[in-house]
């Protein structure tokens, strides 16, 4: 029988096997006292099935309040867990359910934390994945060979659309692969979005005619749901390539029914995650986080960046890129969206430590306050990512290449 599979770090105050069956009977069919109907049969077919725990280290104090009382001895463990696919089929909210459900409130538990989860294939039918991802990303820009280098609207509020075109206009002209919208700018009054969408498309497409080539803009569709199809046909008819989302606003079935239409690249922006993830005992890894988000179809996907303005290192960073370019189902790999803080000098460490290029580098300040504008911010961080991949280090590059100076006496150097 095909089975769901989840990795929990845990902390508990009560012997671990017995949190641990705690943890299966909430999730599967049990609850805290045996009811009619609850049969052996039903049981033996339904139940979750603890099928490995790993005792790590004890603590004495609780990582998070509200734990059954107990010795005051708290163990930390790593729990794997099972369920047979009849519980859940392919429905996604019940997965979320399954997988996360009432966990985290459980006095059995003073830390919880889901690491990673396998589905069956069964989810493959019904889940394709990205429509597009690193591939289509890259024949959609018809960039190769190299990094998207993108940015952000900057300021994030208060430019009208007119004043919006103005910098899009500026920022193709420099040579720029992909633009978009902040996560605070969506369809405000001061800007909205039918207007910005007409405004900077007419750019767009006028700079396309120009060069023969179409910069990605992804503009923020977030909103209701039936508003959200309406900002997407627009954009489709306006031209437009991409859309984004502010993923833990809308929701997986939000975004999962903006994802089914296919026609546009979903750049996914996680505003919001380190509510899910900053605590190291409760949450979630980034591991299963974008599994949930790759299952709705995703195309890009955020993971902060390397030397980041945020409190995520440096291997927390690279790990979750790595797990994007793990196969997942039958999907193809979202292109990881490198963002917070980045200005070029980061390209080098990110090189040495993914040797990839398959990402979306993207910077905000890094290019748009680049002491001698825009344009020489786009150009340096094609620069920088050009010393990268030859293999020098942030000071070898600017040894090498002058015209890197700028952005290290104005940015640098990395702390």
């Amino acid at each position: 029988m095909s089975r769901i599979h989840a990795r929990y770090l845990v902390e508990t105050p009560l012997p671990v096997e017995e949190a641990a069956a705690i943890l299966a009977g909430e999730q599967s069919c049990g609850t805290f006292v045996r009811v009619p109907g609850e049969s052996d049969a039903l049981r033996e077919q339904h139940s979750a099935v603890v099928e490995a725990i790993e005792e790590l280290e004890t603590v004495n104090q609780p990582g998070l309040p509200g734990g059954k009382a107990g010795s005051g001895v708290y163990t930390r463990a790593r729990i794997r867990v099972s369920w047979p696919f009849e519980n859940v089929g392919t429905n996604l909210p019940t997965l979320v359910a399954t997988l996360q459900g009432n966990l985290y409130e459980l006095k059995a538990f003073t830390g919880l934390r889901l690491e990673d989860f396998d589905l069956p294939g069964e989810f493959a039918r019904s889940y394709p994945g990205p429509r597009f991802g690193v591939e289509g990303c890259r024949q959609k820009t018809e960039v190769f060979g190299r990094p998207l280098i993108g940015t952000i609207i900057k300021p994030s509020v208060g430019l009208s659309p007119v004043d919006t075109a103005t910098l899009v206009e500026q920022l193709i002209k420099a040579g720029i692969d992909f633009i978009k919208d902040d996560e605070l700018m969506a369809n405000p009054p001061h800007s909205p979005l039918q207007e910005r969408v007409d405004a900077v498309m007419a750019v767009v497409r006028e700079q396309a005619q120009r060069t023969g080539r179409q910069v990605m803009v992804a503009f923020n569709i977030s909103d209701r749901l039936d508003a959200m199809h309406r900002h997407y046909d627009h954009v489709l008819k306006s031209g437009g390539t991409a859309v984004m989302l502010s993923l833990n606003s809308v929701g997986l079935c939000a975004t999962q029914s903006i994802c089914d239409r296919g026609e546009l690249v979903i750049h996914g922006h996680r505003n919001g995650w380190g509510m899910l993830t900053r605590n190291p005992l409760i949450g979630m890894d980034y591991a299963a986080y974008q599994k949930l988000w790759r299952l709705a179809g995703v195309d890009q996907m955020h993971v902060n960046g390397i030397a980041n303005k945020f409190w995520e290192s440096d291997d927390s960073v690279v790990a979750s890129i790595e797990s994007l370019f793990k196969p997942f189902l039958s999907g193809p790999s979202p292109m990881p969206v490198i963002s917070s803080g980045q200005w070029g000098a980061q390209a080098p460490e990110t090189w040495r430590r993914t040797r990839s290029t398959d990402f979306l580098y993207q910077a905000g300040g890094g290019i748009l306050a680049h002491p001698e504008g825009p344009t020489a911010g786009v150009q340096a961080l094609h620069l920088w990512w050009k010393a990268a991949v030859e293999g020098l280090s942030a000071p070898e590059a600017v040894e090498k290449y002058k015209d890197l100076l700028p952005s290290w006496t104005k940015f640098g150097p990395l702390s």
